[in-house]
């Protein structure tokens, strides 16, 4: 494990717009540099992709980036980022998710060389691996594709490179509807952190080669689909809320690899991320309507670098295609936000408080993403002498952070809520400290034939 302390100790410094580490892209975006940059995220409408497809499904690239980037410099905008999170069919086919990418690129040099306007392309190849039951996550014939498209799509314009992992999401999926805390860590922080250092050393390898940048992970599959099922009441939140903290254990794996930021917008882990490295993050709230539903719409934002809002579709609405529409409502906020910025730090710290309070007491997954709970909490995250450990403690710290809060009256929970807190917090400290015991002490509760342990390099 590389990091042991904490960048960022003090709750004003976990501030919107400005990361210890910035990171500066080829068009010359200082995300974390100062100011909240746009990152729109957009996908096909409900269609097909095969070969008598392909051109409407490149016109549609191209008039996504073209109505973005328009209306970016209509609104006077100093920079965005759009990420092109791929579909199974681009990435199975890695030359289709080339092709859009240079299509895309195509259009932000065009808007920078006629317009100055910064732009630049996240890449995130969807994994292939977790099509496959059980998954062969490290001799899978699906990790070339994968690889290929980080290859050539990084050589034809994809400058930040990004992926939603799904190492021991197999585990992970039944652990969720049964609320078994334990088999999540084992998932995340045995399974999961194993998947990552396999990975990110690739992704890390092709970003250095080509001159670009290896971004970050996200734990969308775990910690996101959590959020999802507590807000259908399938799960509690206060377990969803545990999840999030975990999940930055495996997560945090990619900087330890080399990559150095902006990480990827739905996982939520990134406040956590921040504090303990220093890299600029991309979030998601209230913009992120148009994919799901959250509990976290206004403190997402409070200490983001890039302020992003999940898939939307390209659909027409009254006022135009959608993707535009989400376009104008991110820069709008990252006007307030960077006006708040340039009008000092008194002025950024009211709108920050105000972020913060307007969500902290509704729901546990918003209390831990205040920034000094991020904090505390990830004081924890790091004190350990293993990933197990770490994610144990973390998960405790949130814990004592929901029993405060509800002693203090501050929040309120359903019983159902409540009945769960002891459960886990019992559940969660009769986990070992070493790996090795822990493991020996999970595999006869886990039905091995959902994973195959060599793939993990156990």
């Amino acid at each position: 494990m590389k990091y042991k302390n904490l960048v960022i100790t003090n709750p004003e410094d976990l501030m919107f717009g400005i990361a210890p580490n910035p990171v500066t892209t080829r068009r010359g975006l200082a995300i974390g540099g100062g100011q909240v940059y746009a990152e729109l995220n957009f996908t096909l409408p409900v269609m097909s992709i095969n070969d008598s497809t392909l051109n409407e499904v490149y016109g549609h690239y191209r008039q996504i980036a073209e109505g973005a980037l328009e209306r970016a410099v209509q609104l006077g905008s100093k920079g965005v980022v759009l990420e092109l999170e791929t579909l199974l069919e681009m990435t199975k086919t890695p030359s289709i998710g080339v092709e859009i990418v240079k299509i895309m690129n195509e259009i932000c040099e065009n808007y920078y060389q006629k317009f100055g306007l910064k732009s630049e392309i996240r890449l995130t190849p969807n994994d292939l691996r977790e099509f496959e039951r059980p998954a062969k996550q490290r001799t899978t014939k699906y990790l070339d594709p994968m690889m290929e498209l980080f290859e050539n799509g990084s050589i034809a314009g994809g400058d930040l490179l990004s992926i939603e992992s799904t190492g021991g999401k197999e585990v992970s999926d039944d652990a969720l509807m049964n609320c078994d805390i334990k088999t999540i860590v084992f998932a995340l922080s045995v399974l999961g952190v194993r998947d990552m250092q396999f990975l990110w050393k690739k992704i890390v390898a092709v970003a250095n080669k080509n001159g670009k940048i290896a971004a970050g992970d996200s734990a969308c599959g775990f910690a996101n689909t959590a959020m999802v099922l507590a807000e259908k009441k399938y799960i509690p939140r206060v377990f969803a809320a545990l999840v999030r903290v975990i999940s930055v254990v495996r997560s945090i794996v990619a900087m330890e690899e080399g990559a150095i930021g902006p990480d990827k917008d739905c996982g939520y882990e990134g406040p956590f991320l921040k504090v303990i490295t220093g890299i600029p993050i991309s979030m998601e709230g209230k913009t992120a309507a148009c994919a799901h539903l959250s509990p976290i719409g206004n403190i997402a934002s409070a200490c983001t670098d890039l302020w992003s809002n999940e898939s939307v579709q390209n659909i027409k609405l009254l006022s135009g295609m959608a993707p535009t529409a989400y376009m104008e409502q991110l820069e709008y906020d990252a006007r307030l936000m960077n006006e708040a910025l340039r009008a000092g730090k008194l002025h950024s710290s009211i709108l920050q408080q105000l972020l913060v309070a307007s969500d902290v007491y509704t729901d546990p997954q918003a209390l831990i993403l205040s920034p000094e709970n991020v904090i505390r909490i990830s004081k924890e995250l790091v004190k350990g002498d293993s990933y197990v450990a770490n994610a144990r403690n973390g998960a405790l710290a949130a814990l004592d952070i929901i029993d405060e809060a509800l002693l203090s009256g501050k929040m309120i929970l359903s019983d159902m809520e409540t009945f769960y807190l002891p459960l886990l917090r019992e559940d969660l400290e009769s986990i070992p400290d070493n790996e090795s015991d822990f493991v020996e002490m999970m595999l006869p509760n886990i039905d091995q034939s959902k994973f195959i342990l060599a793939e993990y390099g156990l």
